[in-house]
């Protein structure tokens, strides 16, 4: 039975299908709204950060997005009036179900641009369903976020469309808001960085959050809502237009062709908001330049899109309510802003319904994906991003994110090494290895393995050009250190390999401690953890997929322990992970004093299958993840019987990752792809880093 008729059951193909999904996501709210309309408290309840009034707002406003599915149906022409009676209570102060005034960074402020946009949207359909003391009422009450301070991120965007509004359909002359607009414009394109792309708020320059949230469903958002509506401000509207233009040029490879996005960052419980910025560059009527620049180019990464979401039942509650989580029910997922109503801003791709049925948008034909004729690996330099659109696998390389703010499970969310549209990722669940459940990433443990620490705020991160593979192509490079106060490095290179490899990523650390260190924190040595990516763990018929051994090695489904190495393959694909040290041309560092000494092994390796926590990966509830688990001891050397500790200081470690995705686009032979390693020689032409010259050869 499909968990929400008329979203799960849709086929997405035109207009009247999205209304119909319109109807259906925002119909269950009906049961939890109040008596006069102005609030919604869905149960059973959770609470974010802000207080529950401000909770209770979202549910009322964030449907409004919506509005295009409602304004013009003759059959539910009184659910607006009742949203209208609703906005009427909610903003009179002496009405039991008011808002509340706003005060400084108010969760009230955010809520305002969903009021407004779609009073801009539908001024003739709206406005005359509120009379003179609820216009009034409204002014009054949007006016107060002049009067409070804000964050210096993008909700600077709530306040410039409050009096976006208020000049255009309250009568308020732009004079009395302009100094405050331009103030808050000047902040916001301060947040620029390159090819489109903005930061949600000013970092330093090699700290930059550029995720969705600062792009797809947040400032680029806002910024073609107010190049659709904006008054008397023709360069900025250009220069909108134009960072619109540069962002779509490649925002298109975050989409695989099947419709899914590559989760990555924090807010991904408003799911489908991926592909608000197709929408608003619509409603926006803004043309975009190549592989995007028709119509049914933006029409098709839209409907795919939603088509791909239509699959997954377990976003709804049994009574048909979104519920907080990505593919199913997550609360390790969400940040600490998410109420159970705040998921409704996924309906900022639904604006789009705002243009006509015969707008060309719906006339149009749905264009292919885009990706087909394209080269499958492409740097994006502003979120320092490599994305793989090869048919194997749909997946993207990061290196230099991170966010300063406490956001849950900021880690998982902005500084692993990859992100799968397939596979997702994972957030923790608790402080053991399986809680923290680390696929794509880095743990250190200087201690028995009881604690560790994840990898978290990249520095030093640069791009080069590199020949691997027998092409030039792009690597990412950046340093972590696990301790503050421990001088213990590792700097990480990732080469995407899926041209020349298919299937293949490589990572080379080089992990570099001072000798202080080894005698004070490191002397009974460290354990270091690489992970793959995280698989689907069930069978078929829902069975954990089994361990395998030579003799059954070519099972369809199963986990296979090689040399160095090791595989698991489900229904869904397969993930592996091999070491790849000793077939490379690695240098190790070795003190001078030790001579030709004979040096005990440094590091001593295996491939293991860590059985995460469940519910840890955010698109499928139960995943192995294949790691390498590399124990490092103090080096030594013998003389004459006595063992003499060496301050080794430097050590190189290579990665072969593998995954591959089994869809309708690519159904080949992943034993054969599994087979084909990369045969790698790498050279050190620099070792210091900071120089940000060539330091590998790979052949």
């Amino acid at each position: 039975m499909p968990s929400l008729p008329g979203f799960t059951d849709n086929s997405f193909l035109n207009r009247s299908d999205m209304v119909t999904a319109a109807k259906a996501l925002v119909r269950p709210l009906e049961s939890y709204r109040s008596d006069l309309g102005a609030r919604v408290k869905i149960r059973p309840a959770t609470v974010a950060a802000f207080d529950d009034v401000a909770a209770q707002l979202e549910g009322f406003s964030r449907p409004l997005l919506a509005i295009g599915a409602f304004i013009n149906d003759e059959r539910d022409n009184l659910v607006p009036l009742r949203w209208m009676r609703g906005l009427a209570a909610g903003v009179d102060p002496d009405s039991v179900e008011y808002w509340g005034d706003m005060t400084d960074s108010d969760q009230r402020m955010v809520e305002t641009e969903s009021i407004c946009l779609a009073l801009l949207t539908a001024p003739d359909h709206l406005l005359p369903l509120l009379d003179d003391k609820a216009r009034n009422n409204l002014k009054v009450w949007m006016w107060k976020i002049n009067q409070h301070d804000m964050p210096p991120n993008n909700w600077r965007w709530f306040r410039i469309f409050v009096n976006l509004t208020l000049v255009r359909l309250f009568n308020v002359p732009k004079s009395e808001v302009r100094a405050i607009m331009d103030a808050d414009f000047n902040l916001l394109d301060s947040f620029y960085m390159e090819d489109g792309w903005s930061s949600d708020g000013k970092w330093s320059d090699e700290r930059k959050q550029a995720d969705y949230y600062s792009g797809s469903f947040a400032i680029q958002f806002a910024q073609l809502m107010y190049v659709r509506f904006a008054v008397e401000d023709d360069s900025r509207v250009e220069r909108y237009t134009q960072q619109a233009k540069e962002f779509a040029t490649n925002y298109w490879r975050y989409f695989n062709e099947d419709g899914a996005a590559i989760p990555f960052g924090r807010s991904l419980t408003y799911r489908f908001a991926f592909s608000a910025f197709w929408a608003a560059a619509a409603v926006a009527g803004i043309e975009l330049p190549n592989p995007v620049h028709e119509l049914g180019a933006i029409k098709g990464l839209v409907l795919r899109h939603l088509r791909w979401w239509s699959k997954h039942v377990d976003i709804f509650s049994s009574d048909g309510v979104l519920n907080i989580g990505f593919t199913y029910p997550n609360m390790y997922l969400c940040e600490d802003y998410n109420s159970p109503q705040s998921v409704f801003w996924c309906l900022k791709t639904f604006l789009v319904l705002s243009l006509a049925e015969n707008h060309p948008f719906w006339t149009c034909e749905e264009a292919p994906y885009p990706g087909s004729s394209l080269k499958t690996t492409q740097l994006i330099k502003a979120p320092h991003h490599i994305v793989n659109n090869s048919q194997e696998h749909h997946y993207l390389l990061s290196s230099a994110q991170m966010t300063n703010k406490p956001h849950k499970a900021k880690d998982a969310k902005y500084c692993k090494f990859a992100y799968s549209s397939a596979f997702g990722f994972s957030v923790p669940t608790g402080p053991s290895l399986i809680q923290l459940a680390p696929d794509n990433t880095l743990c250190v443990s200087n201690d028995d393995g009881d604690s560790w620490k994840v990898r978290s705020n990249p520095t030093n991160a640069y791009v080069e050009r590199v020949v691997y593979g027998g092409t030039e192509g792009p690597v990412l490079t950046s340093s972590w250190r696990p301790w503050k106060n421990v001088d213990l490095q590792i700097e990480t290179s990732l080469f995407p390999l899926s041209q020349s490899t298919p299937g293949w990523h490589i990572r080379i650390h080089r992990i570099r401690w001072a000798q202080e260190a080894e005698r004070n924190v490191l002397a009974n040595g460290f354990q270091l953890i690489d992970g793959g990516f995280a698989i689907p763990a069930f069978t078929a018929t829902g069975h954990h997929i089994p361990e395998l051994s030579s003799e059954n090695a070519s099972a369809a489904e199963g986990c296979l322990r090689g040399n160095q190495s090791y595989i698991a393959k489900s229904a869904f694909g397969a993930s592996g992970i091999v070491d790849l040290t000793n077939t490379s041309m690695i240098p190790l560092s070795v003190p001078q004093e030790a001579g030709d000494k004979a040096i005990e092994e440094l590091v001593a390796s295996e491939a293991q299958i860590l059985r995460a926590d469940p519910n840890s990966n955010i698109i499928h509830p139960r995943t192995f993840i294949p790691i390498l688990k590399h124990n490092f001891v103090p080096s030594r050397i013998e003389e004459a019987g006595i063992i003499q500790t060496i301050p080794v200081k430097e050590a190189w470690l290579v990665s072969g990752v593998f995954a591959v995705s089994f869809s309708e686009r690519w159904s080949g032979d992943v034993s054969k792809l599994w087979a084909n390693r990369p045969r790698i020689s790498i050279s050190v032409l620099n070792r210091e880093s900071s120089s940000g010259s060539l330091r590998f050869k790979v052949e």
